[in-house]
């Protein structure tokens, strides 16, 4: 029987290099890409190579523990500078997903006050991986809970790619699909095909069907049709970030997927760690939404489908107003209702 195992991982530590599973090949050839410079992960990063908050963020992490060995340098003065500047870098590459900042930080205090550059090379080693290994635990937590909202048998909408690849296991909005399959609870995945790069349908429906779980792939403007015609009975979402008062980025056409679940009357869940949200930030107008190359509209698969010279918007997120959010599913549970007052307490609690 197939199961989550069967799914590559998206990002692997080799001591002196890191393996990416370029998820822009998915789903003709499945290949892994060596990235040996912190370069090379940024443009990972960049050209959507390794997507996903929390993968985003692990291979950001593994990048800063694989260019602190190469610092030229016997000075810990000069190994912190080089090191800050390559934090910094990093954090050009994709400005929504808080993931990266998250593990920006966390790499970036796991040695604030080490002495030797011997030591600070092997804690953020050890630091990355960490990140990396609590990562599947937490995805699998949000799992667990998440399926708690289901039955067996129900038709669960889903938009972009919120799974196992995106993260380091499981997954978030995918994560019960997995867990539900190891318990015999039979969920039936819908998955927008998420235009312009087509997250849903070249990775969402690959990744699915190599753990044999139930996939059915629709076009983005056919949503409202098939929650109609279909019985669908939720929709479950993953997020780039959350702000203090549960206002969320993610995907763009997500939003679209929430008033029409306000209006049919479903549930509409976010799934996301607590390493997405960003308590930094009041309300969703606070958000930085990335805007990608207007190519991803104008061509699909390098050839030229509208004239020449449109103009194009190109929205990589958009955001979800906490109003029309049923639930957020994290590894601490579901919080729900007041979101400003439920976000404060969880991070209270976990501080």
């Amino acid at each position: 029987m197939s199961t989550i195992v069967t799914i590559p991982r998206s990002v692997s530590w080799k001591g002196d290099a890191i393996a990416v599973l370029n998820q822009t090949k998915l789903p003709h050839s499945t290949e892994y890409k060596t990235l040996t410079t912190i370069e090379e992960v940024w443009k990972s990063i960049v050209m959507l190579e390794v997507r996903g908050a929390p993968a985003i963020g692990i291979v950001a992490a593994f990048g800063l523990a694989l260019a602190s060995k190469k610092y030229n340098t016997v000075h810990i003065e000069e190994f912190q500078k080089k090191f800050n500047r390559d934090c910094n870098y990093l954090g050009t590459s994709r400005p929504t997903a808080v993931n990266l900042f998250w593990a920006i930080d966390r790499m970036r205090e796991s040695i604030r006050e080490i002495t030797t550059i011997k030591e600070a090379q092997k804690i953020l080693e050890e630091e990355a991986l960490l990140i990396q290994q609590e990562d599947g635990a937490v995805c699998r937590s949000i799992g667990e809970h998440a399926l708690t909202c289901f039955k067996d048998g129900d038709n669960i909408l889903t938009i972009c790619n919120a799974g196992s690849i995106a993260t380091a296991k499981y997954g978030t909005a995918l994560a019960p699909f997995y867990i539900g399959k190891e318990k015999g609870i039979r969920l039936h995945a819908y998955a927008c095909e998420t235009r312009p790069v087509l997250q849903g349908g070249r990775l969402t429906t690959w990744e699915l069907k190599q753990a044999d779980i139930d996939v059915t792939l629709i076009t983005d403007n056919t949503a409202a049709h098939a929650i109609q015609t279909k019985e669908v009975n939720a929709i479950i979402v993953g997020a780039d970030r959350i702000v203090a008062n549960g206002d969320t980025a993610n995907k763009i056409g997500t939003m679209n997927l929430a008033i029409l679940a306000k209006y049919f009357n479903i549930p509409f869940y976010v799934a996301a760690p607590l390493s997405t949200f960003d308590i930094t930030k009041q309300t969703g107008s606070e958000i930085v939404i990335e805007e990608r190359d207007e190519t991803e509209v104008t061509k699909i698969f390098g050839k030229q489908v509208v004239p020449i010279g449109t103009d194009v918007y190109n929205p990589a997120f958009d955001v979800t107003p906490n109003e029309l959010i049923t639930g957020i599913v994290t590894e601490k549970g579901i919080i729900r209702g007041n979101y400003k007052q439920e976000i404060a307490s969880l991070f209270e609690k976990t501080s």
